[in-house]
């Protein structure tokens, strides 16, 4: 899946006693055990996405409607940076919150599930029976195989983590529209239909049109490609050169990690190309998600890599003060070795975990079960994304309806802040039980009909023969369990800043001399042992080899 998440600032939503801080769920005494009282119970919740954020104005609506409801004044940290180093840091500082959730896959999840076996999260295996909302959403049936596998059932019966946002029926699953999409003016100015962009030299040759138009924004150069804060998602090309997965078939019935192919090599030398030649914004990689907005907002983007929500968030401002320049979708571009005629593969699934941590104790786990158990229930979910019943939103007909007051105010906000400070997208989506946004809620009431029409063009372009939704088997949940896991996970999570390494590095030889060196790396670290295990275990099983960005 992807990252979904809004973007702002850290905010303090509760009163900070003089000459204290609240790190976490404490009494008065400052003992851990819940802070009770006339005021209720104040929990700590890490929502570790980078970029995301909350309120200006303190507690929102939505949040006074929580603590009514349950007793819970909440305070928030949100990330800001790599959400693998946040989850690793946290437990290594031991500054811990009530509450984590953040993201379900990558070396998100592995340390998150290492801290769980370390003994650092609350086991509540023995606590579900009086939180049927919990109990459900990590119920068998409910959680993909491998994931459940890996993160849900893998500790002796404990139960440590909660798996958030998983599809309850099809009709919930979110098709995000990861692509390319280039701004339509651009397009136009350039003499090129983005329909017609569909091999990779298609691509290339798109990207050098935009260059050689020298086009200018407020002084300063529009760059063909970008995308948003550290890299987010230029690299989404690689479907081009290989099956998109993290694995490939080999053809005899075994599977490779795909930085071992050839045609990872060759995804890296494009990129590279792309970088050396000046297609591509050279601090895509390592910009802020503010600052890749502002250039978005400045127009200094031609085509931007992401999915579609995001790009029309982040476009908003600029495309209502320029007509005509908003973003369309390109392709949809060749995938390496699949049937044109394929449905697009997708792994739709839960796109957050959440856990208690063991700095909550005694009241204070009671109180987050509570808190969790309510915002997975239909009240707390429609509660998260519609706001507060009777002002933002009602009922009618049996359908949720937004009060158009409030339609036109989150409509003509261009920063969403407005809809933040009500306390919509601050975070409390991540843990709202299985996604049931059309099968038991009434889909995103705040789309403006502009939005939704958008949608279902890119739609029909990048999706002419429909999605399949994966449930097989990945090797890399696979893989973790090998008995050398261990001993590669520091290779293998290298793998993200070699590729970056070599894209920008002097010649194509250097390139490739650094995707080798860690190469040689993992397999003297057990790559080869560990990709046995992983193989021998998925005998028999059908096995994710295809799959688009999602």
């Amino acid at each position: 899946m992807n990252r979904i998440w809004s973007k702002g600032v850290s905010i303090l939503l509760v009163s900070i006693m003089v000459g204290s801080l609240l790190s976490g769920c404490t009494d008065s005494s400052g003992n851990g055990e819940g802070a009770e009282g006339e005021n209720g119970s104040k929990l700590k919740i890490l929502h570790n996405w980078n970029g995301s954020g909350g309120s200006d104005n303190g507690i929102t609506p939505v949040e006074e409607v929580i603590k009514e409801k349950t007793g819970v004044t909440l305070e928030w940290e949100y990330t800001k940076g790599s959400e693998t180093e946040k989850v690793n840091q946290i437990f290594a500082t031991q500054d811990l919150p009530d509450i984590y959730t953040g993201p379900a896959w990558g070396g998100e999840l592995d340390g998150i599930i290492k801290a769980a076996k370390e003994g650092q999260l609350v086991d509540i295996s023995d606590k579900l029976g009086d939180y049927p909302n919990l109990a459900k959403s990590i119920a068998k049936e409910n959680v993909p195989p491998a994931l459940y596998e890996k993160a849900i059932d893998a500790y002796d019966g404990k139960k440590y983590l909660l798996l958030q946002n998983q599809p309850a029926t099809n009709e919930d699953g979110m098709d995000w529209l990861y692509g390319f999409y280039v701004r339509k003016d651009i397009a136009k100015k350039v003499g090129v239909d983005p329909q017609s962009v569909v091999t990779k030299e298609d691509f290339y040759n798109f990207l050098q049109k935009i260059k050689d138009a020298n086009l200018k924004e407020s002084g300063q150069p529009v760059f063909p490609l970008g995308g948003f804060s550290n890299g987010w998602s230029v690299g989404i090309g690689n479907t081009m050169f290989y099956s998109g997965a993290g694995y490939v078939d080999k053809g005899d019935g075994t599977v490779e990690h795909n930085f071992f192919t050839k045609g990872y090599e060759e995804y890296t030398l494009f990129y590279r190309k792309l970088v050396e030649q000046g297609l591509m914004d050279p601090e895509a990689f390592t910009q802020t998600d503010p600052i890749a907005k502002e250039k978005i907002n400045q127009g200094r983007i031609a085509i931007l890599a992401a999915h579609y929500p995001a790009i029309l968030d982040a476009s908003k401002e600029y495309v209502t003060s320029h007509p005509g320049s908003d973003y369309i979708p390109i392709g949809p571009l060749e995938r390496a070795d699949v049937d044109p005629s394929r449905p697009v593969d997708l792994g739709i699934q839960g796109n957050n975990v959440t856990a208690i941590t063991s700095s909550c104790k005694g009241a204070c786990v009671d109180a987050a079960l509570k808190f969790l158990d309510y915002m997975a229930s239909d009240e707390g979910f429609m509660l998260a994304r519609y706001g507060v019943q009777g002002v933002h939103w009602d009922m009618k007909d049996g359908k949720p309806v937004p009060n158009q007051e409030w339609f036109d105010k989150f409509t003509a906000d261009q920063t969403g802040k407005v809809r933040k400070n009500e306390g919509i997208t601050i975070g409390l989506e991540s843990i709202t039980g299985l996604d049931r946004i059309n099968s038991a809620a009434g889909g995103d009431i705040w789309a403006d009909q502009e939005r939704l029409d958008a949608m279902e063009n890119a739609r029909k372009i990048l999706r002419p023969n429909g999605i399949h939704v994966i449930t097989a088997y990945n090797p890399g949940d696979v893989i973790t369990k090998s008995p050398e896991w261990e001993m590669l996970k520091p290779s293998m999570d290298r793998m993200g800043d070699a590729w970056k390494e070599a894209i920008f590095a002097k010649s194509d030889e250097a390139a490739l001399s650094i995707i080798n060196d860690l190469r040689e790396q993992l397999r003297k670290t057990g790559y080869d042992q560990a990709m046995q295990f992983t193989n021998e275990n998925l005998k028999g099983k059908d096995i994710v080899t295809v799959q688009m960005p999602n």
